[in-house]
C-alpha cells in the first residue's frame, strides 16, 4: 500500500495557499493548518478543506498525523520552527530564507542531517521543464565553455512609497529583503543550471524609497528595494545581477541568459512556454512541451502539450512531488534541500557585507566559517 504522506501547514497567507495547492496535486492530506490565531487557522480549514485547525504553531507541529511540516511564516520565525519540527523527527519543507543568518542554517542543515529527515526549500524555478531542458544541454556540453552568466529577477509589488509588507521589515524579514527574498532564486537557478558557484562577488544595495507607509504614517526603510552584483564563478566565468522589487510593470520577471561558446542559453519567467537558444547561425525558441523538448529532465516535467503554457503553481506542485517521493523513500534528482538554504544564506550575507564595505568578498563554497574578507579582482590583483 503506497504510503499518503500527512502535512501540517503553519501559515494561511499567499504563500501557504499555493503550498495547499501543492500538497493536494502531489496526494497528500492536509492534517492540520496553524494560523496567526486559532480564527485564522479554522478561516483557512473552511477555505482550503484540510482536516483540522491547530491552536498553534507549536500543537501542529507535536501531532501524531503530521508528517511533513510546511513553514510558510514570516523568516525570522523559521529557525525556531525548523527546530521543532526536526527534533519531532517530521520532514520539513520551510520557505526561503531558511534562515535568517548564515549560523542558523548551518545548525538546521546539520540537525536534520543528523536525524535523517527528509527537507525541502522551495527553489521552484527549478522545476521549469525549459530550465531542466537548459541544464541538461549545458551539463552535456551544448553551450561550449560558460563564460558569460547574466540575468535580472524584477517585480513591481513595491513599487510605491504606501506599498508595504513584514518582509520590509528587517526584524521580521533579515537585513536583506530585495536580494535576500529573489535574488537568491536566481543565483540557486544559475548554480543548479550551470554547474558553476559563485566565488567571489561585488554588490550594490539601493532603495527607490527611503520611507514608508506603515500604519498610517512614514517610517525609515532598512532593508534595500533593489541590489546589482558582478561576480566570478568557480568554473571561470563572470555574471552581473539586477534584483529589484520596484520596477514599475515586471510582476515575476526572472530572466537569465547563460552564454557559452557555441551557444546561449536564455529563460524568461513571464514566458515560461519557451526556451530561447542562440547560435551564431540560428536561433531557436524551443517550444515546452514532452514532445518537443530533448531531455529527460525537460520532458520529466513538461506535463502539458507545446501551447499550453505552464506556470509557477504547476512548478511548485513538481517540487512538492519530488519532496513527498523523498518522504516516501524516493531519491528525485535536483531536489532542493536544506543544503540550498544554507547555500541561499552565505550568498546573502556575501551580499550584505560587499554592500556594506563596498569591495568584492570571497564567497566560501564550503560549510567553513561564514567570514568575509576584502578581496580584488583578478585584474587588480595582477596590477599590485
Amino acid at each position: 500500500m503506497t504510503f499518503t504522506p500527512r502535512a501540517g501547514i503553519i501559515g494561511t497567507g499567499f504563500m501557504g495557499a499555493v503550498h495547499f495547492h501543492a500538497v493536494r496535486a502531489a496526494g497528500g492530506t492536509i492534517s492540520a493548518i496553524a494560523g496567526s490565531s486559532r480564527a485564522s487557522a479554522e478561516a483557512a480549514v473552511t477555505r482550503f478543506g484540510a482536516l483540522a485547525p491547530a491552536d498553534s504553531a507549536e500543537s501542529l507541529i507535536a501531532r501524531d498525523d503530521v508528517d511533513v511540516v510546511h513553514i510558510c511564516t514570516p523568516n525570522a520565525t523559521h529557525a525556531g520552527l525548523a527546530r521543532l519540527a526536526i527534533a519531532a523527527g517530521k520532514a520539513v519543507v520551510c520557505e526561503k530564507p531558511l534562515a535568517t543568518s548564515v549560523e542558523d542554517a548551518k545548525e538546521l542543515t546539520s540537525l536534520a542531517e543528523q536525524a535523517n529527515v527528509v527537507t525541502g526549500v522551495p527553489f521552484v524555478y527549478r522545476f521549469y521543464p525549459a530550465v531542466r531542458e537548459a541544464r541538461d544541454r549545458i551539463l552535456n556540453g551544448d553551450a561550449g565553455s560558460l563564460w558569460m552568466l547574466h540575468g535580472s529577477y524584477l517585480q513591481d509589488w513595491l513599487a510605491g512609497a504606501t506599498a508595504t509588507n513584514w518582509r520590509v521589515d528587517s526584524t521580521l524579514g533579515g537585513a536583506s529583503r530585495a536580494f535576500g527574498d529573489i535574488g537568491v532564486h536566481w543565483c540557486d537557478l544559475m548554480e543548479f543550471t550551470t554547474g558553476h558557484r559563485i566565488t567571489r562577488l561585488m554588490a550594490n544595495t539601493s532603495r527607490a524609497h527611503e520611507k514608508r507607509e506603515t500604519h498610517g504614517h512614514f517610517s525609515q526603510v532598512s532593508t534595500e528595494d533593489g541590489a546589482t552584483l558582478i561576480f566570478e564563478t568557480d568554473n571561470g566565468a563572470t555574471g552581473s545581477l539586477v534584483v529589484s522589487q520596484v520596477s514599475p510593470g515586471r510582476k515575476n520577471r526572472l530572466w537569465f541568459s547563460f552564454d557559452g561558446t557555441d551557444a546561449s542559453f536564455s529563460f524568461n519567467q513571464e514566458t515560461p512556454d519557451t526556451l530561447h537558444i542562440g547560435r551564431v547561425d540560428s536561433t531557436s525558441h524551443i517550444a515546452v512541451g514532452p514532445q518537443t523538448l530533448s531531455t529527460q529532465g525537460g520532458r520529466r516535467y513538461a506535463t502539458l502539450p507545446a501551447g499550453h503554457p505552464q506556470g509557477y503553481q504547476d512548478s511548485f506542485n513538481a517540487f512538492i512531488s519530488d519532496t513527498y517521493a523523498a518522504v516516501r523513500g524516493q531519491a528525485p534528482e535536483g531536489l532542493p534541500g536544506f543544503r540550498d538554504g544554507l547555500r541561499a544564506a552565505v550568498l546573502t550575507e556575501a551580499v550584505v557585507a560587499s554592500a556594506a564595505r563596498q569591495s568584492w568578498v570571497d564567497v566560501p563554497t564550503s560549510d567553513g566559517p561564514s567570514e568575509f574578507h576584502t578581496s580584488y579582482p583578478a585584474a587588480e590583483r595582477q596590477m599590485q
